[in-house]
């Protein structure tokens, strides 16, 4: 019959385009995943790619974590969690932007 819908719950990355951290890590979206019985089709008049399935469109905004899970469960959802990988830094003074680097043979 019907299966209950997947979704995926995660915390979206900084824009690349921009170089602070503000606004990372203050909400939590969840995606909906297109099932693979639901393929998209392409239109044959206009070529516009279609799908019978809207909910992949949707991305749902939570504060918390916690919350996106609550909503997922309340709608007997199948969810998956991705945790944010924690971010590398390389602690560097300014003066090695400057050093003489040789180049390697």
């Amino acid at each position: 019959m019907n299966e209950p819908c997947s979704v995926v719950i995660y915390q979206p990355v900084k824009n690349p385009m921009q170089s602070g951290k503000a606004g990372m890590g203050q909400c939590w979206l969840l995606d909906y995943e297109e099932p693979h019985e639901d393929a998209r089709f392409i239109e044959p008049v206009m070529g516009w790619t279609g799908s019978s399935n809207m909910q992949k469109q949707l991305k749902l905004r939570f504060d918390t974590k916690e919350e996106a899970i609550a909503y997922a469960e309340r709608q007997g959802y199948r969810y998956t969690v991705r945790e944010p990988k924690a971010r590398k830094l390389i602690k560097r003074n300014y003066a090695d932007n400057f050093q003489y680097k040789k180049a390697s043979q």
